[in-house]
């Protein structure tokens, strides 16, 4: 018995050692504000947790999960944070969004639904995708996957923790400051409840509602998603 305790001690570091976290910059280029993630790509096994961290300044992004023929389509119940907007002038600590990979055999693919840039691109065709796991050769590359979002049509999120071979206990935060987040997930809700969005950027489902958690998120579903689109005039 007088071993048990150095054993569940070791047992638990072991368990903590193997669980590796990945960070991607949402909002950067080459570590500079911009329409990007920094890295683009990232390896990762089952079990490894992927952290979203927004701090591109200014920047109003989302990370949205979508599939290699559709870059710019939220996928059916994939993972989605809503629009972040982290004003220039913000500080530490920034929004993060932490997913645990469940499948390290499939790709992950993802891209920021926002509509609103400076130059009027919308961020997805302007080349803010990314991808976990992606192959390395044939036709589902990730510099294939760059080049179909450049003209595909980008659509509005569908906010959702659990994600296709990846998922979130937690929604994006903390919100500090004027950082602030519209349509992010519930920290309850179940993946795909609010709806699908087309390819015509309209999204299904009820009326929309609106409520503010602990955090003081604005949380919103149905059409009004449409309307965060224009949440941020000043973007990275």
């Amino acid at each position: 018995m007088r071993y048990a305790t150095p054993l569940s001690t070791l047992a638990l570091a072991a368990v903590a050692a193997a669980q590796n976290v990945t960070v991607i910059h949402v909002g950067q280029v080459n570590g500079q504000p911009g329409l990007g993630f920094s890295p683009q790509t990232v390896t990762a096994i089952k079990g490894d947790i992927v952290t979203f961290v927004f701090d591109g300044l200014p920047g109003n992004h989302t990370v949205s999960q979508s599939a290699f023929a559709e870059p710019c389509q939220p996928l059916e119940h994939g993972f989605d944070t809503g629009y972040i907007s982290v004003p220039a002038g913000s500080v530490a600590p920034f929004p993060t969004f932490n997913l645990t990979i469940t499948n390290d055999t499939a790709p992950i693919w993802f891209y920021c639904a926002q509509l609103k840039s400076p130059s009027g691109t919308p961020h997805c065709n302007a080349g803010m995708v990314g991808a976990i796991n992606p192959p390395q050769t044939g036709n589902k590359t990730y510099s294939n996957f760059v080049a179909l979002a450049a003209s595909a049509s980008v659509a509005p999120p569908v906010p959702a923790l659990s994600g296709v071979n990846a998922f979130a206990t937690a929604a994006p935060g903390p919100f500090s400051g004027n950082v602030t987040g519209v349509a992010v997930p519930s920290s309850t809700a179940p993946a795909g409840s609010s709806g699908t969005a087309g390819s015509s950027g309209t999204s299904g489902g009820s009326a929309p509602t609106s409520t503010k958690n602990s955090a003081g998120t604005v949380q919103i579903s149905g059409l009004a998603a449409l309307l965060a689109a224009a949440f941020g005039v000043v973007l990275a």
